[in-house]
């Protein structure tokens, strides 16, 4: 086995992905790893080897029919053996045959957190430059708060993810819908009939006559709670563990880093919400704050919306199996026909 040393931002998660091996595995090897809910820097893990697929190259085989008999892609091959050439093999040599579509840039390698998101952007918009990336503001501990824009047509839709600090996986779901929208505008023709088989339409369409805004995180400081939980050093310690109830554990966390609900925090019906919610004061969940939009979070993303005056919205959660589309009868006529479509695309 090797030695790893835990870093700032590493995981049980995460650092399994990064070997290869599953979390359990992990555990197996350093069982004091179950017994705290967060790994701390400076710690040592024991790694034991990867378990990547080998394969020894037959005589007359060549890199194509290895890559089709595994079902990967020759350059995933490639990226995974280099300096392997397509037909001159080496009978007899070890390889490693990758896991399927390594050309994926949303992936998940453990937790998705908000350096996995930043990374991901600048990658989509590397090698789609019809892809914009920008900011909506800054969170309470002042991380930027990432938007993507894709297209510039008169129909505008909007669509958010993360809004609650525990539902980060909605964060990647929706990242990987962006990617393969893209590839379905800018990728091959291959890529462009399989989106087109699977959302039933045209992407270069939908590029021409919409403008797509998704803001894939709305609230960081919350996810990296979450995910990473929190040192003596971090300046709201002392309140966050009593807001959490003495609790070392915050993966129950719903709110942002102040003990605030963004998802309450909207100027509609704010003070009714307030009662009903009967939370007084900072809390992992349903404290609606001091007032509408006191968190920079949440003002932003009604900032964008007020701006913009989308079309449609989506608000993407993992809470549950339902779409609520009905709001005091006050939504659009059309709104239970796309809850209704929704519902059958899902």
């Amino acid at each position: 086995m090797r030695e790893y040393i835990v870093r700032k931002g590493d995981t049980l998660h995460r650092v399994a992905s990064a070997f290869k091996l599953s979390a359990d595995t992990l555990i197996v090897d350093n069982p004091w790893a179950a017994t705290q809910p967060y790994l701390i820097s400076g710690q040592v893990l024991y790694i034991r080897p990867s378990t990547d697929r080998k394969y020894v190259i037959q005589p007359g085989e060549y890199a194509r029919q290895i890559a089709k008999q595994f079902g990967v892609e020759l350059n995933e091959l490639r990226l995974a053996n280099p300096g392997l050439a397509e037909h001159d093999f080496m009978e007899g040599k070890t390889i490693v045959i990758p896991e399927d579509h390594q050309d994926q840039i949303v992936r998940l390698r453990g937790e998705y957190g908000y350096e996995d998101l930043k990374e991901d952007l600048a990658a989509l918009a590397r090698r789609y430059p019809f892809i914009e990336v920008g900011s909506i503001g800054t969170s309470v501990m002042g991380k930027d708060i990432p938007y993507v824009r894709i297209g510039q047509g008169t129909r505008k839709i909007h669509a958010n993810a993360s809004v609650h600090a525990n539902e980060w996986l909605t964060t990647p779901c929706l990242l990987r819908f962006i990617e393969q929208y893209a590839q379905g505008i800018g990728g091959t023709e291959e890529h462009v009939v399989a989106t087109q088989w699977v959302y039933g339409g045209s992407p270069r369409d939908l590029l021409e006559h919409t403008s797509l805004w998704v803001v894939p995180m709305v609230n960081p400081d919350g996810v990296e709670l979450v995910q990473q939980g929190i040192l003596p050093t971090h300046p709201l310690y002392h309140d966050l563990k009593k807001w959490n109830e003495g609790r070392a554990d915050y993966r129950g966390w719903k709110a942002n880093i102040r003990g605030v609900d963004l998802n309450d925090q909207f100027p509609a019906y704010w003070e009714e919400e307030v009662r009903r919610r009967g939370k007084t004061g900072p809390s992992r969940r349903d404290y609606a704050g001091p007032a509408p939009l006191s968190e920079p979070e949440s003002k932003a993303l009604a900032d964008l919306t007020e701006r913009e005056q989308f079309d449609m919205v989506l608000s993407i959660h993992s809470q549950g199996q339902e779409i609520y589309w009905n709001y005091r009868d006050l939504e659009p006529k059309e709104s239970r026909d796309w809850a209704l479509r929704l519902t059958a695309a899902t």
